[in-house]
C-alpha cells in the first residue's frame, strides 16, 4: 500500500532528523523555558497571596438575605 520497506525507512530518516537548527552551541530555548516557567510560578504565588488576604478580610458569616417581596411587607410595620 504505502510502498517498499526502504521506502518507510526513508520516511522515518527524514521525521528523524533533526531540523532545528544546531542544539549545542547559542541555544537559548532551556534558558528562555526557566524564565518563562519561574515567572509563571512568582505570578501564581502572588495571586494565591493576595487572594488569600482578601479571603481573610472578609466577614465569617454574612446576613441571610430577604427575598424583595418581604421587605416591603416589613416597611409598613416600622414605621407605625
Amino acid at each position: 500500500m504505502w510502498g517498499d520497506p526502504g521506502e518507510d525507512a526513508t520516511v522515518i530518516e527524514v521525521f528523524a532528523e533533526n531540523n532545528f537548527g544546531d542544539t549545542r552551541s547559542g541555544g537559548l530555548a532551556g534558558p528562555t523555558g526557566l524564565l518563562i516557567i519561574l515567572l509563571l510560578v512568582i505570578g501564581t504565588v502572588l495571586l494565591i497571596r493576595n487572594m488569600n488576604a482578601r479571603l481573610r478580610r472578609l466577614p465569617d458569616r454574612f446576613e441571610q438575605q430577604r427575598p424583595p417581596g418581604e421587605d416591603s411587607a416589613e416597611k409598613p410595620d416600622e414605621q407605625k
